[in-house]
């Protein structure tokens, strides 16, 4: 790719638009300087805030686009009336017609799915895409996918996520084989629905040389971060994610609570108050903003819809990275080898015309 990285934003994509998604990239041009933007939105209300933003308006274009996805429409919806008019649609065609090498958006995430599936198409061997998220844990941080993208899959479909998540391992952790675990009701390989253990069977009879497969993991083991990629199908990913969510949160408040309940526990604060603001930064679920759709034809962020700036510019810091260090090859290349190890089906019968 050239020298430059160029990235499209949904500028009216979240709960806060442009007076989030400019200053975010602000701040991300802070930590790479070799990022450009297009930012596609609403003019009128993309200029003022430039003004206050010179290193974007230095390096940005902007493409008009008055038409805005909001956060309740259902898929289907969205597409009617914002199919190659949005914000969202126009930041995709960015990418489509290779004006830009990643968009990215705080969008509704359905409808980001929908018009990122219908306009950019998925690669081959890819029936739909997965949502991969990076998730804090003990030992740094794991990929988990699918983060809710799709309900449901079968087998081949789980081992392609494998596949792909441990592609996107290679780029954001520097691995040349990451460990790869499927989530499951235990580890033994008996236990689970019917699916999760044929895809496991699969992973341990390819012996794929790009990931190491290490069986099944438990929901207590994500945030051991006992493999690199975690994969799940798309119900259960949400769950697991909305359930962290509101542990993290929970955790938080009882620590207000017993902080500020007796002068003792004040002064114990004040005393410890280096190690919360560590534990608070850990916590904070801004460092880890963005997920990635993998599997389509172009590479798509999700930003959290009510983040703030800080928070926007990670999710722009995930997709540099997608795009500087090549994952839509990496992602190809390594579907293509495990595909090449299948076994073919044999062709169904033709029945004879009557």
């Amino acid at each position: 790719m050239s020298d430059k990285v160029r990235l499209a934003l949904d500028v009216m994509g979240g709960d806060f638009g442009p007076s989030v998604v400019v200053p975010g990239a602000e701040i991300a041009l802070s930590r790479h300087a070799d990022l450009e933007f297009v930012l596609v939105g609403d003019e009128r209300q993309i200029t003022p805030l430039l003004a206050a933003n010179p290193r974007v308006k230095a390096r940005a274009t902007i493409v008009h686009a008055d038409v805005a996805i909001r956060m309740d429409d259902k898929p289907s919806r969205a597409l009617r009336y914002g199919r190659r008019v949005s914000s969202m649609w126009r930041a995709l065609d960015e990418v489509k017609y290779g004006r830009a090498d990643a968009a990215v958006s705080a969008g509704n995430t359905g409808a980001l799915m929908a018009m990122a599936a219908f306009n950019l198409k998925t690669m081959a061997y890819v029936e739909r895409p997965a949502l991969a998220a990076l998730w804090p844990t003990l030992r740094g941080e794991s990929i988990v996918l699918d983060m809710g993208a799709s309900i449901g899959a079968d087998a081949a479909a789980l081992v392609d996520m494998a596949v792909m998540g441990a592609a996107m391992a290679r780029v954001v952790f520097d691995l040349e084989r990451p460990t790869v675990g499927l989530l499951n009701i235990g580890v033994e390989e008996v236990k689970g629905l019917e699916f999760i253990r044929e895809a496991g069977q699969i992973l341990r009879e390819a012996n794929l040389p790009s990931l190491d497969y290490r069986g099944f993991v438990e929901g207590d083991d994500i945030g051991k971060g006992v493999t690199d990629v975690i994969v799940t199908e798309g119900f259960t990913g949400n769950i697991a994610l909305k359930t962290g969510e509101g542990t993290a949160k929970q955790i938080g408040e009882y620590l207000r609570s017993a902080m500020s309940r007796t002068w003792r526990a004040r002064l114990g604060y004040l005393l410890a108050r280096n190690a919360f603001a560590t534990l608070r930064e850990k916590m904070d679920p801004r460092k880890s903003n963005g997920a990635v759709f993998l599997g389509l034809n172009g590479i798509v962020i999700k930003s959290h819809g009510g983040t703030d700036a800080l928070g926007f510019a990670s999710a722009v810091d995930l997709a540099y990275d997608m795009a500087r260090y090549d994952l839509q090859a990496k992602i190809r290349s390594m579907l293509e080898a495990y595909h090449a190890l299948r076994p073919v089906p044999p062709a169904a019968p033709v029945e004879a015309a009557s």
